[in-house]
């Protein structure tokens, strides 16, 4: 899968207002805040069947309520429709569980 340009990667960040892209890699990160670690947990669990189906796996780290998300297709060397895929499906979760909220 080929990375996206720079022009498609801003369209599809129009799309996904609480991911940015990372400062420090060609990747895109967000930040997931949650009510306690349950709820944390449970998001978690839900993105990794996901991303298991897909194939296509999160760099992430949590602690407590907050899990940090960096996406990014080695193999591409860059942002592909995979990761805005994944970022879209993690968006979905988090707004289904109580609390999920944007950077924290």
């Amino acid at each position: 899968m080929a990375k996206l340009t720079i022009d498609e990667l801003k369209n599809a960040l129009k799309r996904l207002p609480d991911w940015e892209l990372a400062k420090d890699r060609e990747a895109i990160r967000r930040r997931f805040t949650f009510v306690d670690f349950d709820a944390a947990f449970a998001f978690m669990t839900r993105a990794a069947l996901l991303a298991a189906k897909m194939d296509h796996h999160p760099e992430w780290f949590n602690v407590y309520n907050r899990v940090d998300v960096t996406l990014a297709t080695h193999d591409a060397g860059g942002v592909t429709q995979k990761d805005i895929d994944l970022a879209t499906a993690m968006d979905g979760f988090a707004a289904l569980m109580s609390g999920g909220t944007g950077r924290g």
